[in-house]
């Protein structure tokens, strides 16, 4: 008994400003091949089932071309096996914010997909002595929570939902989705059930024996690089889908290639360099990309970098650069300030992430927050802002 496990496809994403010759959005176009890939993949590995756990769709109103292509890619599926039960879920990408919005994953129920919108569904399917309980992310932040308990005596009991479970995202929060619905470990019940399928977090994570998050087709996070530090912490290497042996439990990775590479530099250090000998080094490292910087997403960080000297760089060369890129993001990272402005006695002054801590050390907090994890996420939200603000 295998079932296929997908989530996070965001068809209709748009990233960085290239089109392809159609006039797509070429990273739109990237997911949308990813996709495809994935369901290639599903239809050769033949499962009993297929779960979509949640955002299909990057937005509740994806457009039509969007909407065409997921159309046409599940009747495909459903053309290969027609005897699979096919479960999808809304994420909290697709779910609408109004009660009088309706859901555009309806419409994938006129090719017999099972769709949960907006309330859990109790899916068996007897021939296969299977049921799954279908959890979308508006049943999770409603209240009442449903019960995430297996129910029936089928043989095979899956739970599928879109959400975080608590203690598994990284700390540093810059490359998380949020907005998902909060799971507590301990209402899952790992062991009561033959497979937890989650969606929500974009990297391939084995929470517990049977409860997995399937990660994203491609990089669809707000912040890519932290997404790639984060697949390295958890030693998950690239994106793909799961196929999962309900009666042994094993597990099985299967890998989506990526439309194009995504690289992280090693930084550069520009403390107390002349622009001329940063502008070197940056052409140094841009140029040493095997295989080039063409079609490729592309980051160097620069720190130490004041701003003075970041203005009398050679731009025209950096656009040059840029422009052989599909994107390349050059982040420009300012010393650490030793003064802020404002009015007072004479010395050294606080740096503004130092006022942040000092203030949230003294802030009153609920009792069942952990202070330092509660500083350390302020620190950390200020440094990303400055950063953005010193970056080119």
């Amino acid at each position: 008994m295998k079932l296929a496990h997908i989530a996070d496809p965001h068809l209709g994403i748009r990233q960085f400003h290239r089109l392809t010759p159609a006039g797509i959005n070429q990273r739109e176009a990237d997911i949308a091949q990813a996709f495809r890939t994935a369901i290639d993949g599903i239809i050769e590995a033949r499962p009993d089932a297929v779960l979509v756990a949640g955002d299909l769709f990057h937005s509740v109103r994806p457009t039509n071309a969007a909407i065409v292509f997921a159309f046409r890619q599940f009747q495909r599926l459903r053309e290969a096996l027609p005897d699979a039960p096919i479960a999808l879920i809304a994420g909290n990408h697709d779910t609408p914010r109004s009660s009088e919005t309706a859901s555009i994953l309806r419409l994938f129920e006129e090719l017999g997909v099972d769709v949960a919108v907006d309330e859990a569904r109790r899916l068996v399917y007897p021939e296969l002595d299977l049921s799954i309980l279908a959890v979308p992310h508006q049943a999770l932040v409603s209240s009442p929570r449903p019960a995430l308990r297996p129910d029936g005596a089928e043989r095979y009991r899956v739970l599928l939902l879109h959400g975080e479970v608590q203690g598994v995202f990284p700390f540093d929060r810059s490359a998380a989705e949020y907005g998902g619905a909060l799971i507590d470990p301990r209402e899952l019940g790992g062991s009561e059930w033959s497979y937890v399928a989650l969606g929500h977090y974009h990297v391939q994570h084995e929470v517990a024996p049977r409860v997995w998050y399937a990660g994203s087709l491609d990089y669809v996070s707000p912040n890519l690089w932290g997404e790639l530090a984060d697949e390295r912490e958890h030693g998950s290497q690239g994106k793909g889908w799961l196929l999962v042996d309900l009666e042994s439990g094993r597990v099985e990775r299967r890998p989506v290639p990526l439309a194009r590479e995504i690289l992280d530099l090693v930084p550069l250090d520009a403390e107390g360099l002349p622009a001329a000998a940063v502008d070197a080094h940056i052409a140094e490292q841009l140029r040493a990309v095997p295989g080039g910087l063409a079609d490729r997403i592309v980051r160097l960080v620069v720190i130490n970098l004041p701003r003075h000297v970041s203005r009398e760089l050679n731009h025209s060369a950096i656009r040059g650069f840029k422009s052989a890129a599909l994107h390349l993001h050059l982040d420009f990272r300012r010393p650490e300030a030793n003064r802020i402005v404002g009015m007072g006695a004479p010395g050294r002054r606080q740096t503004l992430p130092e006022l942040v801590r000092s203030y949230l050390m003294r802030r009153l907090l609920p009792a069942e927050l952990d202070r330092d994890a509660f500083v350390h996420l302020g620190e950390e939200l200020i440094d990303a802002v400055e950063r953005d603000l010193a970056g080119v």
